[in-house]
């Protein structure tokens, strides 16, 4: 027999679909990294460094080894030895934060320098919150932004660090209109909803990693380097994962795991108290920003000057490219980019939802604001004659750009059209109101991936592919692609995924994942059914073809592939007690094709949400004194929460990429970019006041005033 169906039938791509493993989060079936049952498993606490800059001069773990449970205390004087000399994900070096343990020296408060573990999760914390250990403080520097003579220009995640094309102070000395203004975005944080867990034992020589990650080749990939282990030995599993962000990648708690596993030859499990997430789990870093904007008397682009600077930790570079928007969306005759970064004693920064373009188009999308007031035009028309044909910077085409299109639609829906330009004046009782608007864009690539796709005897087909579901809905959407690409009902279709040993594939991050997997299954399923086609039948054990994109990915045309949105928000602020609260909010993508349109709303309104929490909530301040954060815990770092959020909508036009084989670009990220400067454009149209530092805090509207 063959597994193929003949005859027409509806897509699965494009059609709603309820989650395939709904059921099973919902009653509690579903079980995640820290919560899989082990024989012997032994808990460990991590302790970190009450210091913020020196090195530690003892640990006193003899009266800790004598408490109940305690079977080991690691630390810098007896910890196995890992080797850091070598190139990560993405061509990067690793963080030397996660070669824990290796030397006395801190960095940076909440340092790893210790781990206790023990026969109960209790008894580790008991125990390690009772170890003793002595430092030699050093003075630290923790200040930003301040002037920061010492910063320096490096390549980020957005590109180069700098770009520059034609005389920016010619063009300013020309234009008939000049906007110079200063932004500025705080310490952000990822928060997951699902801590950091990990639980690391040895079977039979070889390591397994039940781990919360966004990508088990990844993990497994660096901790047999960390630990100069045969690649084939390492096996990492990662099935359910609640929420990553960026943040889950390989961190102190999994190489603190694998260590104390070696060393007591049984499983370890460790995971991160929510404090401790926010000094090892990586974050945005804070930037401030100065933007220049040069336009003749018809609003078109004379002069564009972005820069962008972000600190980072003294052991790891990573720079937030906030200056990498500007290269996309809008050119000018003279066009200055820069992104620059100065080291502090703070943890090391990471990819957090739309690295760079998050807090860049914040910055970038005001000013353009901003400009269209001085200029007096509508600010949707200013972004229309602004529209680039080919990249600012790069000078390739656009895959697609329907940008217009998401403007034209939302403007539609949103009722942009009734708008009053005048800010200031909208009032119901003590509340101003007004509304905003933004441009959104992220990047849409794609990453070399493998699947394997089987054909069973009993007519069903069975896709493993060493995906990651992070809360996005990806076993669902890539069983719609299978589906398609098998021309077979999606109830005969099977997805594994988060296996190391199903083979390399990209992460879950980057909004690259569904595409970059989606091509593998296709490419898979095509030669799969080639072969079925032949009417050979099915063995018993099935039929399975393996597939490997780099070819295919590696010939993709050089072009500027992103997706592109358009951001509405409306809020009303309390002129009594500052506050902001946001009414409603419509965003409108061009996003390629969309594989599952349930769970891709969910998508897009989250990363919504997200921007609302980035524009009025979220902040980690730091103490200079003590270089840690106030409220390091979600009482003290506020997100936005139902109350905050009363109508949130997400649509997109057409806009399949033509060089996909499933027309797929992502969508994972974009809806975060541009939303919280459509928040703060809004704030400004309510109150003729703009607030150019986020969170808009009530103290900080009260403090400005408005000019109604």
């Amino acid at each position: 027999m063959t597994a193929l169906t003949t005859g027409a039938r509806a897509s699965a791509v494009g059609t709603a679909h309820t989650r395939v493993e709904g059921r099973d989060k919902v009653t509690g079936a579903a079980r995640y990294a820290g919560e899989i049952p082990f024989d012997g498993l032994a808990h460990g606490w991590l302790v970190l460094s009450t210091i913020t800059r020196g090195r530690v001069l003892s640990v006193d773990a003899d009266p800790v080894l004598g408490m109940p449970g305690v079977l080991t205390v690691l630390h810098h004087g007896n910890a196995p030895r890992v080797d850091i000399d070598y190139t990560g994900m993405l061509g990067m070096p690793p963080d030397p934060t996660i070669a824990v343990f290796q030397h006395d020296r801190v960095p940076h408060a909440g340092w790893p320098v210790a781990l206790v573990v023990a026969e109960t999760s209790e008894q580790a914390r008991e125990a390690a919150e009772s170890l003793v250990v002595r430092y030699e403080e050093e003075a630290h520097d923790v200040t930003f932004p301040g002037e920061r003579p010492d910063a320096s220009t490096g390549p980020g995640p957005g590109g180069p660090g700098a770009t520059e094309k034609g005389d920016l102070e010619a063009e300013l000395a020309a234009s008939a209109f000049v906007l110079d203004a200063e932004y500025s975005t705080p310490e952000e944080h990822h928060n997951s909803m699902e801590p950091h867990a990990v639980t690391a034992l040895w079977d039979g020589g070889r390591l397994e990693v039940v781990d919360s990650n966004q990508g088990t080749v990844w993990v497994a990939d660096e901790l047999a380097k960390l630990f100069s282990l045969d690649p084939a030995s390492v096996r990492v599993r990662s099935e359910h994962v609640g929420g990553g962000f960026g943040s889950k990648g390989v961190r102190a708690h999994q190489v603190a795991a694998v260590m104390a596993a070696t060393s007591l030859s049984r499983p370890v499990r460790v995971v991160m108290t929510r404090r401790q997430m926010f000094s090892l789990a990586g974050y945005r870093s804070p930037t401030t920003q100065r933007v220049r904007l040069g336009a003749d008397a018809e609003g078109r682009l004379r002069a564009l000057e972005h820069r962008c600077l972000s600190r980072t930790s003294t052991v790891h570079e990573f720079i937030e490219s906030g200056a990498g928007p500007a290269r996309v969306m809008y050119d000018a005759p003279a066009h200055h980019t820069e992104n620059r970064v100065v080291e502090l004693d703070v943890p090391s920064p990471t990819f957090m939802r739309a690295p760079g373009e998050a807090p860049g188009s914040f910055a970038l999308e005001s000013a353009i604001d901003e400009l269209a007031e001085q200029c007096g035009i509508d600010p949707i028309e200013l972004r229309l004659r602004n529209e680039p044909e080919v990249g600012p910077v790069s000078g390739l085409p656009f895959s697609t750009r329907n940008l217009p299109a998401c403007f034209r639609e939302g403007a539609r829906r949103f009722g942009w059209a009734d708008r009053d330009p005048r800010p200031g004046v909208r009032r119901e009782g003590r509340w101003l109101l007004g509304t905003g608007t933004a441009a959104a864009s992220f990047f849409a690539g794609a990453a070399p991936s493998t699947a394997a796709v089987t054909a069973e005897a009993d007519g069903t087909f069975t896709v493993r592919i060493n995906a990651a579901d992070i809360g996005t809905g990806a076993r669902t959407a890539l069983t719609l692609v299978a589906a398609d690409a098998f021309e077979v009902p999606t109830d005969r279709v099977r997805v594994r995924i988060g296996d190391s040993d199903f083979g390399p594939a990209m992460i879950a991050g980057g909004s690259m994942g569904t595409r970059s997997w989606a091509w593998a299954v296709t490419a898979a399923a095509g030669e799969l059914r080639e072969r079925l086609s032949r009417g050979d039948g099915i063995p018993p054990e099935g039929i399975t073809v393996r597939s490997d994109t780099t070819e295919a990915v590696g010939a993709l045309a050089q072009k500027e592939r992103h997706s592109f949105g358009a951001q509405f928000a409306e809020v009303a602020v309390d002129v009594a007690t500052g506050e902001v609260r946001v009414r409603r909010m419509l965003g409108v993508f061009a996003a390629g094709r969309i594989v599952n349109p349930l769970t891709a709303r969910g998508q897009f309104t989250g990363g919504m949400i997200w921007g609302i929490s980035m524009a009025l909530h979220e902040e980690a301040v730091r103490d200079r004194n003590t270089g840690a954060l106030y409220g390091a815990d979600l009482a003290g770092y506020h997100v936005a929460t139902n109350a905050d959020v009363p109508l949130v909508e997400a649509d997109w036009v057409d806009d399949p990429d033509p060089d996909d084989p499933v027309g797929i670009k992502g969508i994972g990220e974009i809806g975060i970019v541009g939303a919280a400067a459509a928040v703060a454009n809004a704030v400004w149209h309510a109150t003729g006041v703009r607030h150019r530092a986020l969170p808009i805090r009530p103290d900080r509207v009260l403090t400005a005033g408005t000019r109604a």
